[in-house]
């Protein structure tokens, strides 16, 4: 019997294939490619929403540096993005100052309430793992002192001229983007999890619910603790009346984070650290952050001819996936808060390391697992702006898991972080649990130069998938040739499974499995199958989300791009 189809089912069907139709109708470009870069002279500012982008933008126009853009742009975030970051999140960053010709790396994360120790866990029966959400994750919110330190050095406009159009977006209100809203109502929806949050829903919904695509979201009590940080700094939050609201509102709950630990906040300056990769230097934070995974990564890789194997090939992703669970099992290992902790920093990230554990690599066959390396002596926003001088910056920010622990302050329009979750109580583990300290971090920026020179701001937003994005980004502009959007619109690969640096049951010992995109063609997929690999296909959320601007060596022009996965958008004038 024959089937027979309308033609315009088959006219349907062959539309819901973007990829394909996408590179038939774009004139040049590789096949997966979205748009063009955006090409600007006096600056550049990219972000995962429009309107962030567009207030960064602004204050650029008006004579903000790069870092006052950035800043301008998380709070915006924090406003129209809540279930992703906010002043209750830690912050990272790295600059580019044209005047010094040098990086400067930020560590803005905060530490471990001094109140909350072990005996306070084990008599509440807590004793395998933190809990993901409520007041035992909270960890001292560090974005606030974040800002202020990146300002005090790099800033341009007042701190007032820098949140101002922010606070007037959270009193007037803002138009949600789709994927905004559908990540916000989904989140939402999450009963079991906020319920038992006072304060949540409150802070947070429209009547118990997220806001729809396009409908007004206003957030006055945000707005209000904006103007208080504006006018009166850093110290309104950690040492002032917001630190005193904070105290108070723990103490109603039975918490644990104090206006002493809100006191005892420090951000932290930090070297940056860096590989080179076929004549590009590569640059990460060091711990107590994940990005030195993504040099280990790319040493691995540097041992291979990546370019010869091309694009999206079972050889390339096979090579690709074992160099991360390679990383992964030293990031399980190894990565902490170094006040706590001695890490084996320039060990990890050497040449000569990277071959010993290339050398365990079987070509054909997918490990189940792999131990760390044996040391031979004794989720998030992502955004990235640059101005007409020259400034580049990189920053990262995020509540960690979702809308974070869920805990809220109604009057003061943000929600905390959950990131004391990524602790362990293993004993003797580098990321054991310990008040006043800083837990593992998976919020990572990233940046290029060449020559000594700028080159690169970009960032892969996404839990795990940041170092495997990272790394994927360089070799699809390094080895395959790609421009600044292509390499973030080409179909990625996210390995889920590794060896995690907390939970109980965090050994990997199935090979784990890996995630792909519809990009990759069938006969890749099954070739991997054939090389031991698990594959699952997967959706956008899996595979992170970039921003990056290139800055041309020879004429200074930025060149921008977004991810295409999101509501994203990269500005420039």
């Amino acid at each position: 019997m024959k089937l027979c189809l309308p033609l315009s089912f088959l006219f349907t069907l062959l539309c819901s294939l973007p990829i394909a139709v996408r590179g038939a109708d774009r004139p040049q470009g590789r096949l997966w490619a979205t748009r063009s870069e955006v090409v600007a002279q006096n600056g550049i500012v990219a972000t995962s929403e429009p309107l962030a982008s567009q207030v960064g933008l602004e204050v650029l126009k008006r004579g903000g540096s790069a870092v006052d853009a950035a800043i301008a742009a998380n709070a915006m975030q924090g406003l129209v993005s809540p279930y992703v970051n906010g002043m209750g999140g830690d912050l990272f960053a790295i600059v580019w100052d044209p005047k010094t010709e040098k990086l400067y790396g930020l560590n803005a994360s905060g530490r471990s309430p001094l109140g909350l120790t072990r005996e306070v866990f084990e008599a509440n029966g807590i004793t395998e793992s933190i809990p993901t959400y409520g007041k035992y994750s909270v960890s001292v919110p560090g974005c606030v002192d974040g800002w202020f330190e990146l300002h005090g050095q790099f800033g341009t406009l007042s701190m007032e001229e820098i949140l101002n159009p922010v606070i007037e977006y959270a009193r007037k209100g803002a138009p949600i983007t789709q994927l905004s809203s559908n990540s916000w109502k989904n989140s939402v929806r999450v009963r079991g999890t906020w319920d038992n949050q006072p304060g949540f829903l409150d802070t947070f919904s429209i009547d118990g619910r997220g806001p729809e695509k396009g409908e007004i979201w206003k957030n006055e009590a945000l707005a209000n603790t904006l103007e208080k940080i504006a006018q009166g700094g850093r110290d309104v939050f950690y040492r002032g009346e917001i630190a005193d609201t904070i105290d108070a509102y723990f103490q109603e709950i039975d918490g644990y984070l104090r206006k002493e630990d809100l006191v005892a906040h420090r951000s932290e300056w930090v070297e940056p650290v860096s590989t080179n990769y076929r004549g590009w230097d590569v640059w990460e934070l060091p711990p107590n952050g994940q990005g030195i995974a993504a040099l280990q990564m790319l040493n691995i890789l540097e041992g291979y001819d990546i370019a010869s194997m091309g694009f999206g090939s079972a050889e390339y992703i096979h090579a690709l996936v074992e160099a991360k669970k390679l990383a992964f099992e030293d990031r399980a290992k190894y990565y902490a808060d170094p006040e706590f902790s001695e890490i084996p920093l320039d060990w990890l990230i050497s040449k000569e390391y990277a071959a010993e554990r290339r050398a365990l690599i079987d070509t054909e066959r997918a490990a189940r697992e792999y131990a760390p390396g044996v040391l031979q002596h004794g989720e998030t926003i992502y955004l990235c702006a640059a101005d007409k001088d020259g400034m580049m910056v990189s920053l990262i920010q995020s509540n960690f898991a979702g809308f974070g622990s869920g805990v809220c302050i109604p009057e003061l329009g943000f929600g905390f972080q959950n990131r004391g979750a990524s602790f362990t109580f293993e004993e003797g583990h580098a990321n054991q649990y310990q008040p006043g300290k800083r837990p593992f971090h998976t919020i990572i920026p990233a940046f290029v130069t060449e020559d000594g020179k700028p080159l690169i701001a970009f960032g892969v937003m996404g839990g795990q998938m940041q170092p495997q994005g990272h790394t994927q980004i360089i070799v699809n502009l390094k080895d395959f040739g790609m421009n600044l959007q292509e390499a973030g619109d080409a179909p990625r690969v996210n390995h889920m499974g590794s060896t995690q640096p907390f939970g109980p049951d965090g050994k990997m010992t199935d090979g784990g499995e890996v995630l792909y995109e519809s990009g990759i063609p069938p006969e890749v997929v099954r070739d991997l199958a054939l090389k031991r690999h698990k594959m699952m296909q997967g959706i956008g959320y899996y595979f992170g989300g970039y921003q990056a601007i290139m800055r041309d060596p020879a004429t200074g022009v930025y060149l921008g791009a977004s991810e295409s996965r999101s509501d994203g958008q990269a500005a420039g004038y």
